[in-house]
């Protein structure tokens, strides 16, 4: 069956395998370093507490026999070597089955962290990395050509999340339709990054070009993925390079890292050749042993089968975004910023160790490690990492109804909790903690060119109200 394996493709095996590996490596130590706080045994939201009420039929994961916050840093460990070794590539020196076995070992304790992640979890990259690990896990190593089916499945995964993404924009504000969007969310991002400004102040027009193009490569160009080439290289390139402007002017964890990883199962090495002048890596053997093609051809269809909701979803009127249709986020729905926000809003949060929370006191912010709030302090560069924390802060602001999180947060602050404080840049009372914790809502603006230069300043700031009174553990625990 010479038609099964796809030589013409090592070069996207290799991106592939090794940039969805780099992703799982910043996934496992972005729970190294923030789930124990977030949703450990003391976390905001306990892991504990979930498992209880909810079975593992409705959220598999390994949790669900036992958790404790060693347990999870073993896993998070032990997938963090795991996929330094693919990094490497020395799984994929071996027979085809060894980088399966890697990948699905990565895909099952990457799912068992989200499942019991909540709301911390809750994004559409999570799902997003779980499926691409899954998919990736069956392309096979050096020792065989990459499957066809496989490297056309993720196109058809690429098509989904660009696809849906330009659909949801469509059938959201109107600021998509009348082309201003990007007036606005450079500035009202979740979180902007040292470019953010720059790209605000850009002109009206530039703007407007911006969303042209989005539109152009999220409801136009994925169709031309499933093109002959050299198209679908020219496909997968447009893709590539808007996800570059987005990396330039945002912080979107590793959403569009992704993104160009997974175009590249559009380019083939002969258009390489064509554009470099020589080969871009070694053809494999087109031979697949008749065990290893039944196999992926299974998987395959399987994840055919699962593929008819997404697909209704796309054309559906009250299309879903970023939703898992099965327990194992396999074969989602994707999508973002259907509705971009106008105004950017910042919750502050401040303790104070005065007796009485009167107009006497003293109150001192808590700098977050990627939010804005010192107006004073250049946005940082985060992403491909994600600080979670930071991130439900932003919806935070927006109003968001789940403030669970936020509250046994404040508590952690009065407590002067260590895992909760070492999630922030500093922590203004080192020596004790403050008596007294409140928030408030401020309406943040990016600075224009003169303002800075006058002040020195990076944003200017207008307070809007409180979010949270002071408040003190005695009151907090009533």
């Amino acid at each position: 069956m010479e038609w099964f394996g796809a030589g013409e493709y090592e070069l996207a095996r290799q991106v592939l395998q090794r940039g969805i590996a780099a992703c799982y490596l910043i996934a496992f130590l972005s729970a190294i370093n923030q789930f124990p706080a977030l949703l450990g045994e003391r976390g905001l939201l306990p892991v504990p507490r979930f498992v209880s009420r909810v079975r593992f039929r409705q959220s598999p994961s390994i949790f669900h026999w036992r958790y404790s916050d060693r347990m999870l840093l073993v896993l998070a460990w032990c997938g963090t070597l795991l996929a330094a070794s693919v990094v490497v590539g020395l799984p994929q020196i071996g027979p085809p089955w060894l980088p399966m076995v890697v990948f699905l070992l990565l895909w099952a304790g990457y799912l068992s962290i989200v499942n019991v992640g909540q709301t911390f979890y809750g994004f559409g990259w999570e799902s997003l990395l779980v499926e691409s690990g899954f998919v990736v896990a069956f392309l096979g190593s050096n020792e065989v050509a990459p499957p066809i089916v496989v490297i056309f499945f993720i196109r058809w995964l690429v098509f989904r999340l660009e696809f849906g993404a330009g659909m949801i924009k469509m059938r959201g504000g109107t600021e998509w339709r009348d082309l201003t969007a990007l007036m606005y969310h450079h500035e009202t991002q979740p979180m902007p990054n040292p470019v953010s400004a720059f790209a605000h102040r850009l002109p009206a027009w530039f703007h407007r070009g911006e969303v042209l193009g989005s539109h152009f490569a999220q409801l136009v160009v994925p169709f031309f993925l499933f093109a002959p080439q050299p198209v679908a290289s020219v496909a997968a390139l447009v893709i590539i390079l808007t996800q570059l402007w987005l990396v330039f002017t945002g912080n979107f964890a590793w959403l569009n890292w992704i993104t160009i990883v997974l175009a590249f199962a559009a380019v083939d090495d002969a258009t390489v050749r064509a554009v470099f002048g020589r080969p871009a890596l070694p053809a494999a053997d087109n031979s697949n042993p008749m065990w290893w093609m039944i196999l992926v051809l299974a998987v395959t269809a399987f994840l055919l089968v699962l593929s008819y909701r997404p697909l209704l979803n796309l054309f559906s009127k009250h299309q879903l975004m970023n939703a898992s249709f099965n327990r194992y986020h396999l074969v989602n729905a994707y999508g973002a910023f259907g509705t971009v926000t106008k105004e950017r809003f910042e919750v502050i949060v401040e303790g104070s160790r005065a007796d009485e929370p009167n107009g006497e006191a003293a109150w001192v912010e808590y700098e977050f490690r990627g939010k804005p709030g010192d107006v004073q302090r250049m946005p940082p560069q985060i992403a491909p990492y994600h600080l979670r924390l930071d991130w439900l802060m932003w919806f935070l602001a927006l109003g968001s109804p789940d403030t669970g999180w936020f509250e046994a947060f404040l508590v952690r602050l009065l407590e002067g909790d260590r895992r909760t404080l070492r999630m922030l840049r500093h922590n203004p009372f080192p020596d004790a903690p403050p008596q007294w914790i409140r928030a408030r809502v401020f309406l943040y603006r990016f600075t224009t060119r003169a303002e800075q230069r006058t002040t020195g300043d990076r944003w200017v700031r207008i307070e809007v109200g409180d979010l949270v009174r002071p408040a003190s553990l005695s009151s907090s625990r009533r």
